[in-house]
């Protein structure tokens, strides 16, 4: 029984889901990106119906009001949401959502479960990451190209706030309050650091998923070589650019049409 209760605090600490519905025929993970979305997405549980209960992971320092300990690298952040999260898995359908650092992670552990456990999500939905097979090929993209070249010294910590900024997303509330801030430079540094040791590299006619692929990215973002994702999987892949630059899915109306996409292929996966 304490082991269970452990389990169930582990649980709680790494997935926010404020909206329980344990009658629902699908889980939504959402994996949100580095500093924030944590509660963004914890909230998306009121906007779809019973049918669907909408979990978000709370990546290291992807919330500064749970401070988990940073991975040491991809591995083992996808060891620890595999062992909170794959009873769920395993009782019934689940489809994915990751943004920025969280649809590259997303990717790992979907990986992970297809190769292990054989399981995988009904449709993975990709916002703002490019497929990382390509990622590598030319390092990631222009804007984590931009993150490596950052300096992990403290007088390069204003680079990263800039950086920031350039993105959006983040108030200007939360960057004037030095503890917030420092939190978030940290998670960045260290999120880099992690996202570094993700290595895929495709074998030639390896196909690793069955399921949809849906690309979602900011009309004003940088260019994603989104394209890729076609030769991870044997399902459809289709892609959308919504108004607004990285951070487009925090507009309001962005944000309904992704909730609905989203509803409508889960709906469509004949659950």
């Amino acid at each position: 029984t304490m082991c269970c209760f452990l389990a169930f605090i582990g649980m709680e600490k790494l997935i926010a889901c404020p909206y329980k519905r344990p009658n629902a025929l699908c889980r939504l993970i959402c994996f949100p990106w580095t500093g924030g979305g944590t509660s963004q997405f914890a909230q998306w549980g009121k906007l779809f119906s019973s049918s669907t209960e909408v979990l978000s992971v709370r990546l290291p320092g992807s919330d500064p009001c749970h401070t988990n300990p940073f991975a040491k690298d991809v591995t083992a952040m996808v060891n620890e949401i595999t062992s909170a999260l794959l009873k769920d898995w395993q009782e019934k359908p689940f489809a994915f959502f990751g943004h920025s650092f969280g649809s590259y992670i997303s990717f790992a552990v979907a990986l992970h479960l297809k190769e292990k456990y054989g399981l995988e999500p009904i449709h993975l939905f990709i916002s703002g990451g490019q497929a990382p097979h390509i990622s590598y090929r030319i390092l990631i993209s222009e804007a984590f190209l931009r993150m490596q070249s950052l300096s992990v010294r403290a007088d390069e910590d204003e680079d990263i706030l800039k950086y920031v900024q350039s993105l959006g997303g983040t108030s200007s509330e939360l960057l004037q309050d030095e503890d917030m801030k420092k939190h978030l430079i940290l998670s960045i540094k260290e999120n880099t650091r992690v996202l570094r040791t993700l290595s895929f590299e495709k074998a030639e006619r390896y196909i690793p998923f069955s399921c949809d692929i849906t690309c979602f990215n900011g009309s004003e973002d940088i260019p994603y070589d989104v394209e890729g994702w076609h030769d991870l999987t044997r399902g459809d892949t289709s892609f959308y650019k919504l108004p607004g630059g990285h951070f487009y899915l925090l507009e309001p109306s962005n944000e309904i049409f992704l909730t609905k996409h989203i509803a409508r292929c889960i709906e469509y996966a004949g659950l």
